[in-house]
């Protein structure tokens, strides 16, 4: 934190943990720290209290979890979802309804690849979490399906590396982007994007980002 704090940007620190406590306690901590402006909670991990099942596949759990890190800090709270559910609207509008001052999804999909010389699982863990552009279509997807059934921000994730990557995460209904997976590929895709991204703009008529929030909000209104 001290090392990020050097940059002086704002910091939204995102927190996991294998029980509701590490949560709480983690969130508590974190709101004391300088330059922090938000904190994401993560709740994909494995709940140990609840047989290993992750806090976001059950809506009160997740909704629990919310309000409790809510009632320890004063900081907005954003809440990650994890895709690897059922129906992700209705965990969406259960941590909306607990209090999340926004979303920030999608989280990995649960995946796994074998070693066709050993006939054996590749991960040491059997299953892990797939990221990067094979992700993209599925959070376009689901980013459009919560947008359409919950009123507070949605930060989209999932395969963004390009200039329309971002423009297509925000027309799904994102009102804004994470980017992750590729930055390990391209240590300088942020700033690319951001570089670029006026330029894409003009050519597809675009007026600013926030025109663009205001349109497609506009539009699946007059649609419903």
């Amino acid at each position: 934190m001290p090392f990020l704090e050097g940059f002086g940007a704002p910091i939204i620190a995102s927190v996991a943990g294998s029980t509701e406590e590490d949560y709480i306690e983690m969130c508590r901590q974190i709101s004391t720290a300088p330059n922090v402006k938000a904190i994401e909670l993560n709740i994909s991990c494995p709940n140990v209290k609840e047989g290993g099942v992750a806090f976001g596949t059950n809506s009160e759990v997740a909704a629990r979890l919310t309000k409790a890190c809510k009632s320890v800090t004063s900081l907005p709270i954003y809440v990650k979802l994890t895709p690897n559910v059922t129906d992700i609207v209705e965990i969406a509008q259960a941590v909306e309804a607990a209090g999340a001052d926004a979303i920030s999804m999608i989280n990995t999909i649960t995946s796994m690849a074998f070693d066709l010389t050993t006939g054996q699982p590749i991960l040491g863990g059997i299953t892990g979490g797939l990221s990067g552009t094979a992700l993209k279509h599925v959070a376009l997807r689901m980013v459009y399906q919560v947008a359409k059934a919950v009123t507070i921000p949605i930060i989209g994730i999932g395969g963004i590396k390009t200039v329309d990557d971002v423009l297509e995460m925000y027309m799904a209904g994102a009102t804004a982007v994470q980017i992750g997976t590729e930055n390990y590929n391209n240590p300088m895709v942020c700033p690319e994007i951001i570089r670029d991204l006026p330029a894409r703009m003009d050519e597809s008529g675009i007026e600013s980002i926030q025109a663009l929030i205001d349109q497609v909000k506009s539009n699946r209104a007059s649609n419903k």
